[in-house]
């Protein structure tokens, strides 16, 4: 990145752009900024600067008798000039409370935040709700509903239960059994590593346990310990919105396909927010990670439930995006994550 305007007035005009185009969307000319300047500029003296500007690598000229725009590098010096002045409107941070108030665990979070965040951003939000935990097991119950029916109940430590209806034919004194040994055996684990670990003695012990294993074979096969918690819960909400945009049909094709593959979701968060950021990070420009994201922004943070990272959170957009209202968004729902889950344990 080129180093920032050198002179107040410079800073002031390349500021004075970027929210214009942002609001507009159509390239900024002299003119326009004369209208509006503070210290009375004349046209001739902002297209000096604007001159500058391009040159320094801030600006780029679409058409030869337009304005100018904002380059990435241009949108990289107005973030940077942003941190800490964020603050979120009444009207977000009512929005932002009815959607997520009430909520119990960090999936609900998750899957309601992508949905509040593309509301507030016009753009795509992006949520993923990683294995912790609290997402460990803390105890499964098994019973058995009547011939060829078993109810599968498992409950993380976060709360969460899952229950599923299997169809088998297993006794309950079994089943009994089953239980017994699963929660003995395993509680604090998570259900990646218990499944693993299952498998591995389901083929070890075989002969030592013989109608014990059976019973849990039949229950693993049939998905009784299946869960989203180790296999990262994604959530995407708003492609839509980049549809309406006069954006390269092609590059936003490829966006969208992006998009719909959830490992390349948790991918693009886990190359740019770490887990260990307090604030929010401003990404602009996302082909290091997917080439297909090149000419867009994230605008992401962590979530976090009493210091344990339970996920990250994040709106992806153009790169013509409101970024002080997204940001404000962004902070202020990871703050509240923290909040709530810690309030509803």
């Amino acid at each position: 990145m080129p180093p920032g305007p050198a002179g107040g007035r410079e800073r002031e005009i390349l500021t004075a752009i970027v929210e214009t185009f942002i609001a507009s969307g159509e390239p900024v000319g002299s003119r326009t900024l004369a209208r509006s300047s503070r210290e009375g500029l004349s046209a001739a003296t902002i297209r000096n600067v604007m001159a500058d500007l391009a040159e320094a690598g801030f600006l780029e000229q679409p058409h030869a008798s337009a304005g100018r725009v904002p380059t990435a590098e241009a949108y990289r010096y107005y973030v940077e000039q942003l941190s800490g002045e964020a603050h979120l409107s009444r009207e977000n941070e009512s929005i932002i409370q009815d959607t997520l108030t009430g909520v119990a665990d960090v999936e609900e979070f998750m899957e309601r935040t992508s949905h509040v965040l593309s509301l507030i951003s016009h753009s795509v939000g992006v949520t993923v709700a990683t294995a912790g935990p609290r997402n460990a097991l803390e105890h499964v119950y098994f019973s058995r509903l009547g011939d060829q029916k078993v109810l599968a109940v498992v409950v993380t430590r976060s709360g969460v239960v899952r229950d599923r209806v299997l169809r088998l034919d297993i006794q309950q004194a079994d089943l009994d059994l089953a239980e017994r040994y699963i929660n003995e055996n395993f509680r604090g684990w998570t259900m990646g590593d218990m499944r693993a670990e299952l498998a591995r003695r389901l083929e070890q012990e075989r002969s030592e346990y013989d109608r014990l294993m059976k019973s849990i074979e039949q229950l693993y096969q049939q998905g009784a310990l299946a869960s989203n918690d180790d296999t990262q819960a994604v959530f995407v909400e708003g492609a839509a919105n980049l549809v309406t945009g006069e954006e390269d049909r092609q590059r936003l094709q490829d966006m969208l396909r992006t998009l719909e593959e959830k490992e390349k979701v948790v991918k693009l968060l886990g190359a740019y927010l770490d887990t260990r950021q307090e604030a929010v990070r401003v990404v602009i420009g996302l082909d290091e990670a997917l080439p297909s994201m090149q000419n867009f922004v994230l605008i992401g943070a962590p979530a976090r439930v009493g210091g344990e990272v339970m996920g990250s959170l994040a709106v992806i957009g153009p790169t013509r995006l409101d970024y002080q209202h997204t940001m404000s968004a962004v902070s202020y729902i990871a703050r509240l994550f923290d909040k709530l889950l810690n309030e509803s344990e």
